[in-house]
């Protein structure tokens, strides 16, 4: 849990309810500062030669392997995350780094075929300052991405880590300056208001990775600043079960997408809908699967998100569903909740239409695929989703048919290194990741290059 009291983030380890850190709160007057800094590097570090600008996210890429045990100490600490977890998160953000310190130098723009007396080019150029606001489920491997595709494309960063990790966030945002000119990576600390102040100064891009309401206020104050407003907000996964899966499989893959890092990851399954058919032996299966997982997992980041997901939950009790394993707040220190599996859910629940971002596994038993289809399709997000299914036909109707920015088809967690992702109507608007964020980070200019007349 998060405590703001005296200007300073007191930050509690989940686990066991003690201190884990405390971070003083940047001023107003901070956060003008880091962007006039921000802003004072600009035109050198843009005038930086690509290369050059690789080389130093490669070292910086150095230097966060060398503290990767460190960092990943830290983010246990502030938000509970498995100690192989948060060293994976911190082992993805050093290939975030390094792929961008690779792609920075090639990323190009194009010629166009004009006049013979002429050249006509297209050329990308960075946009200037970028605020950068990362979350707590992922501190490093998000600000990886966000960060380093900024910087190689030679804008200048303000980074505001989550308030729920700001020792992790500002840990791994001083790695990486250290290997930069002065200016180049600012770091403020603090609560949503600083990220609000953050947000409104004159930037040029705010890249913002978190909760939707918070994305949609960004949004709202870009279109009045005209920044440009890069969103990843919330998302209500679905994963399908198709007729003739093997339900024991398809508990597994269920399992791993609601319940990994306490179901607090941008894409966990959020719902699931299993036909009828394998229904019965795909439930025992993933009771049993939750009732393993309740012996590794570790604790949701605070007891005010734990209040949240438990509220979603009892909801759903309340209105008729039935648990057949976890849904209850468990006695003792921090902020553990069980792996929980729902049925007899309805689409008006808030464990289906909303965001829990917990280990909930909500189910809902449809007659066909088409329904599952249909209901899956109906919801205000649009991030990601999963398909298990051994018919092409119903796979290649999902893809095309899902109005989700990923559709991942037998792999609740699939993806090819480079890939990207572009969420859409309330999960966010822009690219994250992949070679396609550093069209983000930068604005093309169009060059005419004429010939001149010859002298009179």
């Amino acid at each position: 849990m998060t405590v703001l009291e005296n200007r300073e983030l007191t930050v509690l380890d989940p686990r066991t309810g003690e201190v884990a850190s405390r971070v003083p709160v940047a001023s107003a007057e901070r956060c003008d500062e880091a962007v006039r800094a921000a802003r004072a590097a600009a035109s050198g570090w843009a005038r930086t030669p690509a290369a050059e600008r690789g080389a130093a996210l490669h070292a910086a890429a150095q230097a966060v392997r060398e503290a990767a045990d460190e960092l990943a100490a830290l983010n246990t600490g502030e938000t509970g995350k498995p100690a192989d977890d948060a060293r994976g998160g911190v082992d993805a953000g050093i290939g975030t780094l390094v792929q961008y310190a690779e792609l920075g130098p090639v990323h190009r723009g194009r010629s166009l075929h004009g006049g013979w007396d002429a050249t006509d080019l297209m050329i990308p150029e960075p946009r200037g300052v970028v605020a950068v606001l990362t979350p707590w489920n992922d501190p490093v491997a998000v600000a990886a991405g966000l960060i380093g595709a900024a910087l190689a494309t030679g804008n200048t960063v303000v980074h505001k880590p989550s308030e729920r990790c700001p020792r992790t966030g500002r840990r791994f945002a001083e790695l990486v300056a250290a290997h930069l000119p002065d200016g180049v990576l600012e770091i403020v600390d603090g609560d949503g208001a600083v990220g609000a102040e953050l947000a409104g100064a004159p930037v040029d891009v705010v890249a913002h990775v978190g909760s939707t309401a918070t994305g949609r206020r960004i949004a709202e104050v870009c279109a009045r600043t005209g920044a440009r407003a890069l969103l990843e907000n919330g998302g209500n996964d679905p994963l399908i079960v198709d007729d003739g899966v093997d339900p024991e499989w398809a508990a597994a893959q269920a399992a791993l997408g609601s319940f990994a890092n306490a179901g607090q990851i941008c894409v966990s399954v959020e719902r699931i809908y299993v036909h009828a058919s394998v229904a019965d032996p795909f439930l025992a299966a993933l009771t049993r699967e939750a009732q393993q997982w309740a012996q590794r997992i570790g604790p949701l980041v605070d007891r005010a998100h734990r209040n949240h997901v438990h509220g979603h939950v009892q909801g759903a009790l309340d209105a008729g569903a039935h648990a057949l394993t976890g849904g209850a707040v468990p006695d003792g220190p921090g902020a553990f909740y069980p792996p929980t599996v729902l049925i007899g859910c309805v689409p008006d629940m808030a464990v289906l239409c909303e965001e829990t971002f917990g280990p909930v596994a909500p189910v809902r038993v449809v007659p066909d695929f088409a329904t599952a289809l249909r209901e899956a399709g109906e919801d205000r997000y649009g991030l990601a989703a999963t398909v298990l299914t051994a018919d092409q036909a119903h796979a290649q109707a999902a893809w095309r048919e899902l109005p989700v920015g990923t559709v991942k088809v037998n792999d609740v967690f699939g993806g090819a290194p480079g890939g990207a992702s572009q969420p859409r109507r309330a999960s966010g608007s822009g690219f994250g990741f992949g070679p396609e964020l550093l069209d983000e980070m930068t604005a093309v200019k169009v060059v005419h290059l004429a010939a001149a007349p010859p002298p009179s």
